[in-house]
């Protein structure tokens, strides 16, 4: 019990901890909302206005995250051509996005013309969309590349020349870190597929896309993969 209250306070204590909460609170009373609707208008108000609320919260608690984007691509440009230049068309999109969603903020907030919030929406919803294509297409890349070193490892025989004990251990806890990769990756692609879809209601609203049901379940896997992905080992 200590343990997990010790790793939630460590959780929370990030930025992107705070944020997955926050945007569980945000599609869960979206769906609430939607259930009952019909049946109980006044319960169904107070729930929008948890999500509203939530949503801009969530903007404001984001402030500054695009120049992420720029340390980054210093800290970690990719180590090769095509991860480079992935990785410079992942970010950028992201920077878009998250540069453009403190106009989206303010308009929404009432501090800036409000008109202009519906084409703050979908500059920074198509930036967001282009980053997450090019950060799933390089997480499965590099999925692929752990699937074959793991192949590699595993035709190892015993009993040949790196199987003596101590280079054994060294290959599981090789073929250890290559499949703890891969889950995060997994999550991150989930996570990035969900929000995919939910910029696209911004970028091209439909009954699909826009659907209650169809953002709250995309939200929600976003912020239980983050939730996953940031929880402290």
């Amino acid at each position: 019990m200590n343990d997990t209250v010790d790793k939630l306070v460590v959780f929370l204590a990030k930025r992107d901890g705070i944020d997955k909460l926050v945007k569980t609170f945000q599609y869960v009373s979206k769906l609430v909302h939607w259930h009952v609707e019909t049946t109980q208008p006044d319960m169904a108000q107070r729930f929008k206005r948890w999500e509203v609320s939530s949503g801009l919260s969530r903007k404001a608690f984001r402030t500054g995250r695009f120049l992420t984007g720029f340390n980054t691509l210093r800290r970690n440009p990719g180590s090769t051509p095509t991860f480079r230049f992935l990785a410079v068309l992942a970010n950028a999109g992201e920077m878009v996005y998250f540069f453009f969603d403190h106009f989206l903020w303010l308009s929404r907030i009432g501090f800036i013309d409000a008109g202009l919030a519906k084409k703050m929406s979908f500059i920074s919803a198509f930036g967001e969309s282009l980053g997450y294509v090019f950060f799933i297409i390089s997480d499965f890349i590099i999925i692929k590349e752990g699937i074959e070193a793991q192949r590699r490892l595993l035709l190892q025989l015993p009993g040949s020349e790196g199987s003596i004990p101590d280079k054994e251990m060294e290959r599981q806890e090789t073929l250890r870190k290559i499949r703890a990769d891969r889950v995060m990756r997994l999550m991150a692609v989930a996570a990035n597929v969900a929000d995919f879809i939910i910029a696209l209601a911004d970028i091209e609203p439909n009954p699909f896309f826009n659907h209650a049901v169809t953002l709250g379940i995309s939200g929600l896997v976003s912020a239980w993969s983050g939730w996953y992905r940031n929880w402290p080992s």
